[in-house]
């Protein structure tokens, strides 16, 4: 067994190679460029010499005398040819923009929270760096192309500019929709040119890095290809903390192979420039191994004087290096692309960027906090781990902008410096939209402030593991008021009594309506929306009431194409199961809050007063009322409530 080199052993490191054979070989190309130059200047020099020394030296160079009549008609005529030929091959130009690594500023120690795929990158670009000691002693090849796949400001960009900056080659980064054209073939034209660029500073740095953003705009599917159809995505998939999850263990992997009916197919039709540009980049990804314009000259010389030589005494051709072309491309929609475009060879691998998870947040946390102006109570780990707690489902571009949302408040105060309360006030106005004033009558605002308190009360009493945020009823967006609760605990799964919580905090309007005003407005309408939809997939997909079936599994009836609340609310059985659930969570919640009545009163007179309540000021309402009893009247003019 032979032991790879110590560069190699380098190479699977955690930190980028320095120098490697990219430096090397392009210390090779600076050595034969000075000797090009050298070879071209000698004769020059000499022949300068000469005549210096043979007392004849060059004095000057004396043009004719020509009519400047002659000069203004002829240049005419040239600058028009010239701005006729620059048009014609404009429209061909790579649209590519070279960033050399010392106008880049960001290094992958400022990609965090995504330690994973960070790893994956550094170990690509160590072999990029390594490619010909990887090729010469373990006879593979680097990766040439690699496909980063997330959702927006998950960090594909920036991670890209890192690795270029690392690198230390040219980086030529273009968008996309730069390939696109209003004329037939120019697309084309423009790849081409792009990836002739890529291999053409390959060659003079001894390695080169092509970015293309938003790739989906030139790589769509092309018709003919067939692909096995995925169900939709679950609506119990994972998204903000205050959604429904749940494990998908089962989405898109059927136990039988897929029959013909899911199988989507179309006839192939020529012609179409999107079709085109998706061929050219199929060609232009296997072109890195093309000879120079050198090299091709070189060989039909060798060729041509093959042909009068005898086969012993025939001439070796140049050999053809491969360019070393590390190609990355980005694009929020991977499912879209062509599978031709994707198999191994062309990218030969794809790297999804997720949503940091707690430590991840809690790492772009202590990133983003190291530049921006915050006070001392943003130093301490507990505030720390409660800001990377509450941004779940934050991606680490939403959470550099609630940090910069958070430094806009502290400047409305007349702050330089970030508090903890501006931070809860930024991530408000990102998540529910800014305070908008309204004027309500009397009976609208305690018809409100009852209802929001009826949510949060519930909330409190079954569901204790949830964390209340914000209750206010200062109308934001299209919500009159709102109760903003989230998991105080970072979770993945929900169990059946989680989700009966949640059914029960959405009925708490309702109910609190029905006890104070015995009538019900028409505010719980979206409550309701939302109860059901829990409903449903508590029936139909999460096997939690009365039935196994999953509904999910429905293919090529009547509903095959509705969603899963659509299949369920189609059924007349499933209908019914989702009716008697949401009757039973009604009821208990009716139970609930009318034995805690002046909960809901006392958080009602609260919301009243302050008309917005945040955090702790809720829980310490709540927590000042529970032992008072009914008839207890609390104070809410000093720092805390307290019974009179």
């Amino acid at each position: 067994m032979t032991h790879p080199s110590p560069l190699l052993d380098a190479a699977a490191g955690p930190r980028p190679l320095q120098g490697a054979d990219v430096a090397a070989a392009r210390e090779r190309t600076r050595r034969r460029r000075l000797w090009w130059v050298a070879a071209a200047l000698a004769p020059v020099l000499a022949w300068l010499w000469w005549r210096l020394l043979t007392g004849n030296p060059v004095t000057g160079v004396h043009l004719p005398w020509v009519d400047p009549l002659y000069l203004l008609s002829g240049g005419f005529f040239v600058v028009l040819m010239l701005v006729l030929a620059a048009t014609t091959l404009g429209a061909g130009r790579s649209p590519h923009v070279v960033v050399r690594p010392e106008q880049i500023d960001v290094g992958l120690d400022d990609v965090v929270g995504i330690d994973v795929v960070k790893a994956e990158v550094v170990r690509t670009l160590n072999l990029f760096l390594a490619h010909r000691t990887f090729a010469r002693e373990m006879g593979g090849r680097h990766r040439r192309g690699v496909l980063f796949e997330g959702a927006p400001g998950t960090g594909k960009t920036h991670t890209a500019k890192a690795l270029a900056k690392e690198a230390g080659v040219p980086f030529l980064m273009a968008t996309a929709t730069s390939f696109q054209s209003g004329l037939q073939g120019a697309s084309q034209r423009k790849v081409r040119s792009y990836f002739r660029a890529l291999r053409r500073a390959a060659r003079q740095y001894g390695g080169a890095i092509g970015f293309i953003d938003e790739f989906d705009a030139i790589a769509l599917r092309r018709p003919g290809t067939a692909m096995t159809a995925v169900p939709a995505g679950s609506a119990l998939q994972p998204t903000a903390s205050s959604s429904v999850l749940g494990c998908g263990g089962l989405t898109g992997l059927p136990a039988t192979p897929a029959s013909s009916a899911g199988l989507l197919r179309s006839g192939y039709t020529s012609g179409g420039d999107a079709q085109m540009t998706v061929n050219e980049l199929l060609v232009q990804l296997q072109s890195f191994e093309q000879p120079t314009g050198g090299q091709r000259l070189l060989g039909a010389l060798v060729d041509a004087a093959n042909l009068l030589l005898p086969a012993h005494r025939r001439l070796r051709g140049p050999a053809t290096v491969p360019a070393n072309v590390l190609l990355l491309a980005s694009t929020n929609t991977a499912e879209r692309l062509d599978p031709a475009l994707l198999r191994p060879g062309r990218f030969d691998q794809r790297l999804s960027f997720e949503l940091p998870g707690r430590s991840g947040r809690r790492q772009l946390v202590d990133h983003f906090l190291g530049r921006k102006a915050h006070e001392a109570q943003l130093d301490d780990p507990e505030r720390r781990d409660a800001l990377a707690a509450i941004t779940h489902g934050y991606s680490p571009a939403a959470i550099e902008g609630l940090l910069d949302e958070a430094l806009v408040q502290a400047v409305q105060d007349g702050r330089t410096a970030m508090r903890w309360v501006d931070v809860e006030r930024a991530r408000l106005v990102t998540e529910v939209g800014l305070g908008q004033p309204v004027e309500y009558t009397e009976h609208e605002a305690r018809l409100i402030a009852t209802h929001e308190a009826g949510h949060a009360v519930t909330a409190w009493l079954v569901a204790p593991t949830r964390r209340l945020e914000v209750l206010t009823i200062i109308k934001r967006r299209q919500s009159l008021g709102l109760l903003a609760h989230g998991d105080a605990e970072e979770v993945h799964t929900r169990s059946r009594s989680e989700l009966k919580g949640l059914v029960q905090i959405a009925f708490g309007g309702q109910v609190a309506e029905e006890l104070f005003f015995d009538d019900v407005s028409t505010g719980p309408s979206g409550d309701l929306v939302y109860a059901t939809n829990v409903a449903a997939q508590m029936v139909g997909q999460a096997g939690m009431v009365d039935t196994l079936v999953s509904y999910a599994a429905i293919e090529g009836g009547a509903f095959s194409d509705a969603g899963i609340v659509g299949r369920v609310l189609g059924d007349p059985q499933g209908r019914a199961m989702v009716e008697d659930l949401l009757q039973q969570q009604r009821a208990a919640v009716h139970g609930l809050l009318g034995t805690h009545r002046h909960l809901v009163a006392a958080l009602r007179d609260a919301l009243l007063e302050r008309r917005e309540l945040v955090g702790s000021q809720i829980t310490d309402v709540l927590q000042a009322a529970a032992p008072a009893g009914p008839d207890a009247v609390l104070d809410l003019t000093g720092p805390e409530p307290r019974v009179r």
